[in-house]
């Protein structure tokens, strides 16, 4: 077991956070969000367990071969084959349990991320308040931050976003009869218009509403993010026999920007 490139003392877990966390500072450009790091920390560890299996599987058919002959080659072979499958075993230990490490960091970085997003914003909401304070009072719309989703089954129209920043909140879903909300306007710097709302369903075929228009898009200085989708369009709930197909209005154009 010398010669394997595994052999030696395994990493500790300050060790191999410490290999992630040099990994993550050689990223050019990086987003981690807590959700995605705790997905990936239960991918890995489901993919830790079949190789694990994988590996008991076959510990006993490459560990212990028989002798193709009562010859002293076909034991010599045999024996051969035999030591490969067991450093093998032991080389794969110490992947498991490097790999069991790193779902551990990966696990523990996620957790911190949460952490870290949780303290930063109690500490910067009070300034964030501050800042739209102005504008809420004479407009009722703040300066930075995402617009409102509208309620589903209303076809409520999707809040604007901050003048500067922000998504528009999405339309809501319309109820029966019912078109589905705008979008909310994006924000004039950053920020996405919100998407158009589904259409209530129709009591005629015929009758089908129109979709949601998709919500404005934020631009200036040539900086433009696209407008949010357009809801679908509603499905009949009766029909008469012999009635003609369903026809949809088209979405609705984007109206002004902030």
């Amino acid at each position: 077991m010398s010669n394997t490139p595994l052999s030696g003392a395994l990493l500790d877990d300050n060790t191999v956070a410490a290999l992630v966390t040099q990994g993550a500072a050689m990223s050019s450009y990086v987003i981690a969000l807590p959700q995605v790091l705790a997905a990936a920390a239960e991918d890995l560890t489901g993919i830790g367990s079949a190789v694990t299996a994988a590996n008991a599987t076959a510990a006993n058919s490459t560990t212990s071969l028989a002798v193709a002959a009562g010859d002293e080659v076909s034991a010599a072979i045999s024996a051969l084959f035999g030591s490969y499958a067991l450093e093998y075993q032991a080389v794969s230990g110490q992947v498991a349990q490097f790999h069991e490490q790193f779902v551990r960091a990966v696990a523990s970085g996620g957790l911190m991320y949460s952490t870290a997003e949780a303290t930063n914003a109690g500490v910067l909401q009070p300034i964030l308040d501050l800042i739209n304070l102005p504008t809420n009072v004479l407009f009722g719309r703040p300066l930075i931050g995402n617009g409102t989703d509208g309620a589903p089954g209303t076809g409520q129209a999707g809040g604007p976003a901050g003048f500067l920043i922000g998504n528009g909140g999405n339309g809501g879903s319309g109820g029966i009869g019912q078109a589905g909300g705008p979008g909310g306007d994006s924000g004039l710097l950053f920020g996405n218009g919100g998407a158009g709302g589904a259409a209530g369903p129709a009591l005629r075929a015929r009758w089908a509403r129109p979709v949601g228009a998709a919500g404005p898009v934020g631009s200036w200085a040539g900086l433009a993010d696209p407008a949010g989708p357009a809801g679908r369009a509603g499905t009949a709930v009766s029909t008469r026999p012999g009635a003609p197909a369903g026809w949809v209005v088209p979405a609705a154009s984007p109206g002004r920007c902030c």
